[in-house]
């Protein structure tokens, strides 16, 4: 049985740590108010542009920019998975992690090519250990970064397009957590090439004159679509991490507190029962003098 010294040792080691623990917590809510913000402020712009590429490519007579259309082939497989560059978050990252590992496993398992990308530290090291390092291509960090903006997804849409223009793939997969509510993130799959034209993205019923061609327009907005559609699945991680991690750390703070009712209850039995011994040990002296 643990010494008195040391059940005291322990009590305060839990109570610090839940002080970091609830500071994390309002640390984490504070940043998710900014970070909802921001996701759904995105959400109308990345809608809005999707629209605009429906009626563009309705009008495009053939197969239109590669983008658009691909290269006919789904033989090659790019995986981008997209998650936070910390933890402390349940488990936000794993199922993301989980939901990119089975699609890339079940494209191995139809004899398919598949390379990754990563972005954020906790997606890296363990598609690596399942992967191998040959499959992972590129990856990306966002330490640092306190606001996300079109500069921060540049670099992920640079590299899918180089990839993609070098021929050296045929599909595209983005792979994120869509933020939905604090206690909802849903591990989401998004086609980014070819360029997956959504059927319920609103369309305008006016006729329209293109000058330049759609085709041209096209060849100019399809890049720029690229990177909002990975801004926007940025955006929508940054607010589910936070979410997640609020959620983590209110636990986290609830169970430190049982871990102190239940030290001090032991605490208080183990004094009591060395007071009782103490104390008969004194009458027993007493009685025997």
């Amino acid at each position: 049985m643990a010494s008195l010294k040391e059940m005291r040792n322990r009590i305060s080691s839990v109570k610090a740590t839940q002080k970091i623990t609830k500071a994390m917590q309002m640390v984490a809510a504070a940043k998710l108010r900014r970070s909802q913000d921001a996701a759904e402020s995105a959400r109308p712009y990345a809608t809005r542009l999707a629209s605009v590429i429906a009626n563009l490519s309705a009008g495009v007579s053939g197969d239109g920019p590669k983008l658009l259309s691909g290269t006919g082939s789904d033989q090659r497989h790019l995986v981008v998975v997209a998650t936070s560059d910390r933890g402390l978050a349940g488990g936000f990252n794993s199922a993301i992690v989980r939901a990119a590992k089975d699609f890339a496993q079940s494209l191995l398992a139809q004899g398919k090519d598949v390379k990754i990308i990563t972005v954020g530290k906790k997606a890296r090291d363990p598609l690596r250990r399942v992967f191998g390092e040959e499959r992972i291509v590129e990856s990306f960090e966002l330490a640092g970064q306190r606001t996300l903006t079109l500069a921060s997804a540049q670099p992920v849409a640079d590299a899918i397009t180089r990839i993609f223009e070098a021929g050296e793939t045929d599909v595209v997969t983005l792979f994120y957590s869509r933020f939905k509510s604090v206690v909802s993130q849903v591990p989401t799959a998004r086609q980014l090439i070819p360029a997956a034209v959504e059927s319920d993205a609103p369309k305008s019923d006016a006729v329209y004159t293109y000058e330049p061609s759609e085709e041209e327009i096209l060849e100019t907005l399809l890049p720029r679509y690229l990177t909002v559609q990975i801004l926007s699945a940025l955006l929508e991680n940054q607010a589910g991490f936070y979410a997640s991690q609020m959620s983590a750390m209110d636990n986290a703070t609830r169970n430190a507190g049982d871990m102190i009712r239940r030290y001090t209850l032991e605490y208080n039995r183990t004094r009591q029962a060395q007071i009782t011994k103490e104390l008969i040990e004194i009458i027993s002296g007493a009685e025997a003098i």
